[in-house]
Protein backbone atom coordinates (compact mmCIF):
# COMPACT_ATOMS: atom_id res chain seq x y z
CA UNK A 1 0.00 0.00 0.00
CA UNK A 2 0.73 3.77 -0.66
CA UNK A 3 -0.08 7.06 0.63
CA UNK A 4 -0.10 10.05 -1.32
CA UNK A 5 -0.53 13.42 -1.24
CA UNK A 6 -2.43 16.14 -3.52
CA UNK A 7 -0.64 19.32 -3.95
CA UNK A 8 -3.16 21.75 -3.20
CA UNK A 9 -3.11 25.22 -2.63
CA UNK A 10 -5.30 25.42 0.82
CA UNK A 11 -4.28 28.53 1.71
CA UNK A 12 -5.42 30.32 -1.38
CA UNK A 13 -8.59 27.97 -2.31
CA UNK A 14 -9.43 27.48 0.81
CA UNK A 15 -10.56 30.75 1.89
CA UNK A 16 -12.38 31.86 -1.45
CA UNK A 17 -15.62 32.77 1.00
CA UNK A 18 -13.82 33.36 3.57
CA UNK A 19 -15.66 30.39 6.09
CA UNK A 20 -13.11 28.04 6.69
CA UNK A 21 -9.64 29.47 8.64
CA UNK A 22 -6.61 28.82 7.59
CA UNK A 23 -5.60 26.96 10.84
CA UNK A 24 -8.35 25.36 10.23
CA UNK A 25 -7.28 23.95 6.85
CA UNK A 26 -3.60 23.71 8.02
CA UNK A 27 -4.81 21.63 11.27
CA UNK A 28 -7.50 19.79 8.94
CA UNK A 29 -4.76 18.68 5.81
CA UNK A 30 -2.20 17.65 8.41
CA UNK A 31 -5.25 15.53 10.22
CA UNK A 32 -5.96 13.66 7.03
CA UNK A 33 -2.47 12.89 6.09
CA UNK A 34 -1.97 10.78 9.17
CA UNK A 35 -5.23 9.82 9.64
CA UNK A 36 -7.05 9.22 6.00
CA UNK A 37 -8.90 5.61 6.28
CA UNK A 38 -8.46 5.47 2.56
CA UNK A 39 -5.37 3.52 1.26
CA UNK A 40 -4.14 2.78 -2.74
CA UNK A 41 -3.48 -0.45 -4.35
CA UNK A 42 -0.09 -0.25 -6.27
CA UNK A 43 -2.04 -2.79 -8.55
CA UNK A 44 -5.05 -2.26 -10.44
CA UNK A 45 -7.22 -5.42 -10.42
CA UNK A 46 -10.65 -4.44 -10.86
CA UNK A 47 -12.26 -1.26 -12.76
CA UNK A 48 -15.73 -0.01 -12.86
CA UNK A 49 -17.02 1.38 -16.32
CA UNK A 50 -20.03 3.73 -16.10
CA UNK A 51 -21.61 4.38 -19.13
CA UNK A 52 -23.38 7.53 -18.07
CA UNK A 53 -27.31 7.78 -18.38
CA UNK A 54 -29.98 4.98 -19.68
CA UNK A 55 -33.35 4.10 -19.48
CA UNK A 56 -35.65 6.90 -18.62
CA UNK A 57 -32.81 9.35 -18.66
CA UNK A 58 -31.51 9.68 -22.46
CA UNK A 59 -29.15 12.12 -21.44
CA UNK A 60 -28.24 15.16 -24.20
CA UNK A 61 -28.87 14.40 -28.28
CA UNK A 62 -28.18 15.89 -31.53
CA UNK A 63 -30.58 15.18 -34.66
CA UNK A 64 -30.04 11.47 -34.24
CA UNK A 65 -28.18 10.21 -31.58
CA UNK A 66 -28.47 10.02 -28.00
CA UNK A 67 -26.32 9.84 -25.51
CA UNK A 68 -27.44 7.26 -23.26
CA UNK A 69 -26.48 5.22 -26.28
CA UNK A 70 -23.17 6.51 -27.43
CA UNK A 71 -21.88 6.42 -23.79
CA UNK A 72 -22.93 2.20 -23.57
CA UNK A 73 -21.19 1.60 -27.11
CA UNK A 74 -17.73 3.33 -25.80
CA UNK A 75 -18.16 1.43 -22.49
CA UNK A 76 -18.76 -1.80 -23.24
CA UNK A 77 -15.64 -1.20 -26.04
CA UNK A 78 -13.49 0.20 -23.77
CA UNK A 79 -13.93 -2.98 -20.68
CA UNK A 80 -13.70 -5.63 -23.79
CA UNK A 81 -10.20 -3.95 -25.06
CA UNK A 82 -9.20 -3.75 -21.50
CA UNK A 83 -10.30 -7.48 -20.63
CA UNK A 84 -8.63 -8.60 -24.10
CA UNK A 85 -5.44 -7.47 -23.21
CA UNK A 86 -5.17 -7.78 -19.57
CA UNK A 87 -8.23 -10.79 -19.09
CA UNK A 88 -6.78 -10.41 -15.11
CA UNK A 89 -8.33 -7.34 -14.76
CA UNK A 90 -11.91 -7.80 -13.16
CA UNK A 91 -14.10 -5.38 -15.67
CA UNK A 92 -17.80 -3.98 -13.57
CA UNK A 93 -19.95 -1.81 -15.73
CA UNK A 94 -22.85 -0.10 -13.77
CA UNK A 95 -24.92 -1.00 -16.64
CA UNK A 96 -24.68 -3.29 -19.94
CA UNK A 97 -27.81 -2.38 -21.40
CA UNK A 98 -30.56 0.05 -21.49
CA UNK A 99 -31.23 0.40 -17.93
CA UNK A 100 -31.86 3.61 -15.77
CA UNK A 101 -29.00 3.46 -12.66
CA UNK A 102 -29.15 5.86 -9.73
CA UNK A 103 -26.16 7.97 -9.42
CA UNK A 104 -25.36 6.77 -6.26
CA UNK A 105 -25.81 3.20 -7.13
CA UNK A 106 -23.22 4.28 -9.74
CA UNK A 107 -20.84 5.27 -6.98
CA UNK A 108 -21.90 2.96 -4.65
CA UNK A 109 -21.31 -0.22 -7.16
CA UNK A 110 -17.76 0.63 -7.64
CA UNK A 111 -17.42 1.33 -3.40
CA UNK A 112 -18.32 -2.02 -3.22
CA UNK A 113 -15.79 -3.72 -5.70
CA UNK A 114 -13.42 -2.24 -4.20
CA UNK A 115 -12.73 -0.80 -8.03
CA UNK A 116 -8.95 0.93 -8.10
CA UNK A 117 -10.28 2.78 -11.25
CA UNK A 118 -13.75 4.16 -11.78
CA UNK A 119 -14.35 6.10 -15.23
CA UNK A 120 -17.50 7.23 -16.25
CA UNK A 121 -18.28 8.16 -19.75
CA UNK A 122 -20.38 10.91 -21.04
CA UNK A 123 -21.62 13.39 -24.21
CA UNK A 124 -21.70 16.93 -24.03
CA UNK A 125 -23.65 19.43 -24.81
CA UNK A 126 -23.66 23.60 -25.70
CA UNK A 127 -24.34 25.46 -28.75
CA UNK A 128 -23.76 24.23 -32.01
CA UNK A 129 -19.85 25.56 -32.23
CA UNK A 130 -18.85 23.84 -29.08
CA UNK A 131 -16.57 21.21 -29.40
CA UNK A 132 -13.65 19.27 -27.93
CA UNK A 133 -12.97 16.51 -25.31
CA UNK A 134 -12.62 17.28 -21.67
CA UNK A 135 -11.91 14.99 -18.64
CA UNK A 136 -12.97 15.76 -15.27
CA UNK A 137 -12.03 15.36 -11.67
CA UNK A 138 -13.82 16.18 -8.38
CA UNK A 139 -13.21 19.78 -7.70
CA UNK A 140 -14.18 23.24 -7.91
CA UNK A 141 -15.54 24.54 -11.33
CA UNK A 142 -13.62 27.60 -11.96
CA UNK A 143 -16.19 28.77 -14.68
CA UNK A 144 -19.88 28.98 -15.22
CA UNK A 145 -19.48 26.12 -18.10
CA UNK A 146 -17.81 23.55 -15.93
CA UNK A 147 -20.29 24.49 -13.19
CA UNK A 148 -23.61 23.61 -16.24
CA UNK A 149 -22.11 20.50 -17.14
CA UNK A 150 -22.04 18.99 -13.11
CA UNK A 151 -25.34 20.60 -13.61
CA UNK A 152 -26.55 18.89 -15.87
CA UNK A 153 -25.40 15.68 -14.81
CA UNK A 154 -26.61 15.90 -11.87
CA UNK A 155 -29.79 16.79 -12.79
CA UNK A 156 -30.35 12.96 -13.51
CA UNK A 157 -31.23 12.91 -9.47
CA UNK A 158 -34.75 14.27 -10.53
CA UNK A 159 -35.48 11.08 -12.14
CA UNK A 160 -35.09 8.76 -9.21
CA UNK A 161 -38.21 7.65 -6.89
CA UNK A 162 -37.35 9.77 -4.34
CA UNK A 163 -36.52 12.75 -6.86
CA UNK A 164 -33.42 13.19 -5.33
CA UNK A 165 -33.95 13.52 -1.59
CA UNK A 166 -31.05 11.05 -0.62
CA UNK A 167 -28.66 13.44 -1.51
CA UNK A 168 -29.80 16.38 0.64
CA UNK A 169 -27.20 15.48 2.62
CA UNK A 170 -24.37 15.81 0.39
CA UNK A 171 -22.73 19.26 0.68
CA UNK A 172 -21.34 20.71 -2.30
CA UNK A 173 -20.39 23.73 -1.12
CA UNK A 174 -16.75 25.31 -1.78
CA UNK A 175 -15.60 24.13 1.85
CA UNK A 176 -17.61 20.98 1.75
CA UNK A 177 -16.02 19.71 -1.60
CA UNK A 178 -12.44 20.96 -0.74
CA UNK A 179 -13.23 18.98 2.35
CA UNK A 180 -13.74 15.71 0.38
CA UNK A 181 -10.87 16.81 -1.59
CA UNK A 182 -8.07 15.91 0.88
CA UNK A 183 -10.45 13.25 2.60
CA UNK A 184 -9.63 11.17 -1.30
CA UNK A 185 -6.05 12.99 -1.45
CA UNK A 186 -4.70 9.31 -2.22
CA UNK A 187 -6.44 9.25 -5.03
CA UNK A 188 -7.03 12.82 -6.42
CA UNK A 189 -3.37 12.65 -7.86
CA UNK A 190 -3.89 9.83 -9.58
CA UNK A 191 -7.28 11.17 -10.62
CA UNK A 192 -5.49 13.71 -12.67
CA UNK A 193 -2.81 11.75 -13.64
CA UNK A 194 -5.24 9.41 -15.62
CA UNK A 195 -7.05 12.42 -17.02
CA UNK A 196 -4.27 14.05 -18.68
CA UNK A 197 -2.75 10.70 -20.21
CA UNK A 198 -6.57 10.38 -21.65
CA UNK A 199 -6.28 14.08 -23.03
CA UNK A 200 -3.38 13.86 -24.63
CA UNK A 201 -4.60 10.36 -26.48
CA UNK A 202 -7.74 12.65 -27.85
CA UNK A 203 -5.60 15.12 -28.87
CA UNK A 204 -2.46 12.93 -30.82
CA UNK A 205 -5.72 11.49 -32.38
CA UNK A 206 -6.82 15.13 -33.62
CA UNK A 207 -9.66 15.84 -31.61
CA UNK A 208 -9.81 19.34 -29.65
CA UNK A 209 -8.13 19.28 -26.42
CA UNK A 210 -10.85 20.69 -23.80
CA UNK A 211 -8.19 20.09 -20.95
CA UNK A 212 -8.33 18.29 -17.80
CA UNK A 213 -10.89 20.07 -15.38
CA UNK A 214 -12.55 19.87 -11.46
CA UNK A 215 -16.49 20.09 -11.27
CA UNK A 216 -18.71 19.20 -8.19
CA UNK A 217 -20.07 15.37 -9.71
CA UNK A 218 -22.08 13.81 -7.34
CA UNK A 219 -20.46 10.17 -8.48
CA UNK A 220 -16.98 11.62 -8.40
CA UNK A 221 -17.63 12.44 -5.24
CA UNK A 222 -19.36 9.36 -3.74
CA UNK A 223 -17.02 6.83 -5.01
CA UNK A 224 -13.92 5.95 -2.67
CA UNK A 225 -10.91 5.15 -5.48
CA UNK A 226 -9.24 7.56 -8.63
CA UNK A 227 -12.37 8.60 -10.61
CA UNK A 228 -13.23 10.26 -14.14
CA UNK A 229 -15.49 12.12 -15.65
CA UNK A 230 -14.74 11.90 -19.34
CA UNK A 231 -17.08 14.52 -22.12
CA UNK A 232 -15.97 12.84 -25.34
CA UNK A 233 -17.57 15.34 -27.50
CA UNK A 234 -20.97 17.50 -27.89
CA UNK A 235 -23.94 15.48 -29.43
CA UNK A 236 -24.38 19.40 -30.18
CA UNK A 237 -22.43 19.86 -32.91
CA UNK A 238 -23.42 18.17 -36.30
CA UNK A 239 -19.83 16.96 -36.87
CA UNK A 240 -19.14 15.42 -33.33
CA UNK A 241 -22.34 14.08 -33.36
CA UNK A 242 -21.60 12.46 -36.76
CA UNK A 243 -18.31 11.59 -35.15
CA UNK A 244 -19.74 10.10 -31.93
CA UNK A 245 -22.74 8.84 -33.25
CA UNK A 246 -21.21 6.14 -35.64
CA UNK A 247 -19.84 3.07 -34.79
CA UNK A 248 -16.71 3.27 -35.60
CA UNK A 249 -16.14 6.65 -34.06
CA UNK A 250 -17.46 4.99 -30.85
CA UNK A 251 -14.55 2.75 -31.27
CA UNK A 252 -11.94 5.01 -31.95
CA UNK A 253 -12.66 6.54 -28.81
CA UNK A 254 -12.77 3.26 -26.75
CA UNK A 255 -9.22 2.47 -28.03
CA UNK A 256 -8.08 6.18 -27.23
CA UNK A 257 -9.53 5.51 -23.49
CA UNK A 258 -7.91 2.70 -23.54
CA UNK A 259 -4.31 3.82 -24.78
CA UNK A 260 -4.60 6.30 -21.79
CA UNK A 261 -5.39 3.51 -19.61
CA UNK A 262 -2.51 0.91 -20.45
CA UNK A 263 0.06 4.36 -19.98
CA UNK A 264 -1.29 4.79 -16.74
CA UNK A 265 -1.19 1.06 -15.64
CA UNK A 266 2.23 0.60 -16.37
CA UNK A 267 2.64 3.94 -14.37
CA UNK A 268 1.00 2.76 -11.25
CA UNK A 269 2.58 -0.43 -11.83
CA UNK A 270 5.90 0.71 -12.28
CA UNK A 271 6.05 -1.13 -15.62
CA UNK A 272 8.07 -0.17 -18.20
CA UNK A 273 6.73 -1.46 -21.75
CA UNK A 274 7.75 -0.50 -25.04
CA UNK A 275 4.48 1.69 -24.88
CA UNK A 276 6.29 4.08 -22.63
CA UNK A 277 10.12 4.19 -24.46
CA UNK A 278 10.59 7.11 -26.52
CA UNK A 279 12.08 5.79 -29.11
CA UNK A 280 9.27 3.08 -29.68
CA UNK A 281 8.31 3.38 -32.81
CA UNK A 282 4.47 3.09 -32.11
CA UNK A 283 4.86 5.81 -29.14
CA UNK A 284 3.50 8.61 -31.17
CA UNK A 285 0.36 5.89 -32.78
CA UNK A 286 -3.03 4.49 -32.02
CA UNK A 287 -4.63 1.71 -31.62
CA UNK A 288 -6.23 1.85 -34.77
CA UNK A 289 -2.90 2.42 -36.78
CA UNK A 290 -1.38 -0.51 -35.11
CA UNK A 291 -3.54 -2.85 -36.08
CA UNK A 292 -4.00 -1.05 -39.73
CA UNK A 293 -0.37 -2.04 -40.50
CA UNK A 294 -1.37 -5.69 -39.50
CA UNK A 295 -3.71 -5.79 -42.14
CA UNK A 296 -2.47 -5.27 -45.49
CA UNK A 297 -6.06 -4.81 -47.10
CA UNK A 298 -6.81 -2.28 -45.35
CA UNK A 299 -7.44 0.97 -46.83
CA UNK A 300 -6.00 4.05 -44.51
CA UNK A 301 -7.98 7.02 -44.58
CA UNK A 302 -6.12 10.50 -43.29
CA UNK A 303 -6.66 14.21 -43.02
CA UNK A 304 -3.67 16.04 -45.00
CA UNK A 305 -2.93 19.45 -43.58
CA UNK A 306 0.63 20.91 -44.64
CA UNK A 307 3.15 20.10 -47.71
CA UNK A 308 6.22 21.49 -48.24
CA UNK A 309 9.22 21.48 -50.09
CA UNK A 310 11.33 21.37 -47.06
CA UNK A 311 10.92 18.14 -44.29
CA UNK A 312 9.61 19.24 -41.55
CA UNK A 313 9.79 17.94 -38.14
CA UNK A 314 6.99 16.34 -36.15
CA UNK A 315 7.36 18.58 -33.40
CA UNK A 316 6.89 21.97 -35.88
CA UNK A 317 4.72 24.81 -34.15
CA UNK A 318 2.31 24.42 -37.18
CA UNK A 319 1.39 20.74 -36.09
CA UNK A 320 0.44 21.90 -32.26
CA UNK A 321 0.68 18.55 -31.09
CA UNK A 322 -1.00 16.21 -33.58
CA UNK A 323 0.42 12.84 -34.60
CA UNK A 324 1.91 13.55 -38.24
CA UNK A 325 2.47 10.68 -40.85
CA UNK A 326 4.96 11.64 -43.56
CA UNK A 327 5.10 10.82 -47.12
CA UNK A 328 6.71 12.15 -49.91
CA UNK A 329 5.48 12.88 -53.48
CA UNK A 330 7.56 13.86 -55.93
CA UNK A 331 9.44 16.82 -54.52
CA UNK A 332 6.69 17.62 -51.69
CA UNK A 333 6.90 16.46 -48.17
CA UNK A 334 3.28 16.36 -47.23
CA UNK A 335 2.11 16.02 -43.48
CA UNK A 336 -1.27 14.41 -42.35
CA UNK A 337 -2.68 13.28 -39.36
CA UNK A 338 -5.45 10.90 -37.88
CA UNK A 339 -5.76 7.40 -39.13
CA UNK A 340 -9.42 5.42 -39.99
CA UNK A 341 -8.53 2.11 -41.51
CA UNK A 342 -12.00 1.81 -43.87
CA UNK A 343 -13.53 4.53 -42.51
CA UNK A 344 -13.71 7.94 -44.67
CA UNK A 345 -16.80 9.40 -42.54
CA UNK A 346 -14.33 9.27 -39.18
CA UNK A 347 -11.69 11.37 -41.78
CA UNK A 348 -14.12 13.72 -42.75
CA UNK A 349 -15.06 14.34 -39.30
CA UNK A 350 -11.75 15.24 -38.21
CA UNK A 351 -11.30 17.05 -41.47
CA UNK A 352 -14.08 19.05 -40.44
CA UNK A 353 -12.72 19.54 -36.86
CA UNK A 354 -9.27 20.78 -38.26
CA UNK A 355 -10.86 23.11 -40.27
CA UNK A 356 -12.73 24.74 -37.39
CA UNK A 357 -9.00 24.89 -35.77
CA UNK A 358 -7.68 26.76 -38.61
CA UNK A 359 -6.54 23.93 -40.88
CA UNK A 360 -8.27 25.90 -43.71
CA UNK A 361 -6.54 23.41 -46.13
CA UNK A 362 -7.29 20.10 -45.03
CA UNK A 363 -8.30 17.29 -47.07
CA UNK A 364 -8.97 13.04 -46.45
CA UNK A 365 -6.18 11.51 -48.59
CA UNK A 366 -5.92 7.25 -48.63
CA UNK A 367 -3.14 5.13 -48.77
CA UNK A 368 -3.08 1.06 -49.55
CA UNK A 369 -0.34 -0.68 -48.15
CA UNK A 370 1.67 2.78 -47.83
CA UNK A 371 0.79 4.09 -50.83
CA UNK A 372 -1.51 7.01 -51.33
CA UNK A 373 -4.25 6.24 -54.14
CA UNK A 374 -6.91 8.71 -55.11
CA UNK A 375 -9.81 8.82 -53.00
CA UNK A 376 -12.88 7.24 -55.73
CA UNK A 377 -10.19 4.04 -55.56
CA UNK A 378 -10.10 4.33 -51.77
CA UNK A 379 -14.06 4.46 -51.28
CA UNK A 380 -14.25 1.47 -53.35
CA UNK A 381 -12.44 -0.77 -52.38
CA UNK A 382 -13.32 -0.12 -48.79
CA UNK A 383 -16.74 -0.43 -49.62
CA UNK A 384 -16.36 -4.49 -51.25
CA UNK A 385 -14.34 -5.44 -47.53
CA UNK A 386 -17.45 -4.37 -45.73
CA UNK A 387 -19.01 -6.88 -48.04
Amino acid sequence: MKYCCVKLPIFSVLNNNGSVSKLFALLFFIFSILYSPYTFSQQIKTVVIDAGHGGKDPGCHGNFASEKEVCLSMALKLGALIKEKFPEIKIIYTRDKDVFVELIERANIANRAKADLFICIHANAASEAAYGTETYVLGLHRTEAQQKVAERENSIIALEDDKGAKYNEIDLSTDAIIIRQLQLKVFLDHSIMFAEKLQVEFKKFGRYDRGVKQAGFLVLYKTTMPSVLIETGFLTNPNEEKFLGNVSGQKNMAELMFQAFEKYRNQIEGKNTTLDKVDDPNLEKNTSEIIAEKDSNAIIFRVQIESSEKQLTSNAKIFQDLNIFEYKQDIFYKYCTGVFPNDIEGAKNLKNSLIEKGYNNAFVVAFLNGERISIEKAITLAKNLEK
